[in-house]
């Protein structure tokens, strides 16, 4: 079902109680690696746009199951909090991830806005080893 794979912007503190926090962490990070997958897959087609869509989910819900193993996730996970509360909770006061990830998840955001939004362009460039990066964290 569409529904499984996509972000539920809705998810709120009362799913952890129901689901369990590392099971809600390993669903979004089953998530984000199934969406790292489709990303290489458009990349090696050459299909930049769809990379660029699937590499940003892939990286916003590995940032969800981040804040989710450090019970940070209380709120809805709507992409402003998660990018704001990844960088604050934990870039800036746990750090436990290195500083440079603080403004990646906005600017893959702008990345994946211009290929969803804007006229179709051959020319986004998406560094799928950033992504890696993120999901391998």
């Amino acid at each position: 079902m569409l529904s499984d794979i996509l972000p539920n912007p809705g998810i709120t503190a009362g799913h952890f109680r129901e689901k369990g926090t590392a099971a809600l962490e390993q669903d979004f990070l089953k998530k984000a690696k199934e969406n790292l997958r489709i990303a290489q897959m458009s990349f090696e087609h050459q299909c930049h746009n769809a990379c660029a869509n699937r590499a940003y989910y892939a990286c916003f819900q590995a940032a969800i199951a981040a804040l989710v193993s450090r019970r940070a996730g209380r709120g809805k996970f709507d992409h402003k909090w998660v990018q704001a509360e990844f960088s604050r909770k934990l870039i800036k006061r746990q750090k436990i991830y290195p500083a440079r990830l603080r403004s990646y998840l906005l600017e893959m955001q702008i990345i994946r806005n211009r290929a969803d939004y804007e006229k179709i362009s051959e020319d986004i460039q998406f560094p799928i080893d950033i992504v890696a990066f993120w999901i391998a964290q």
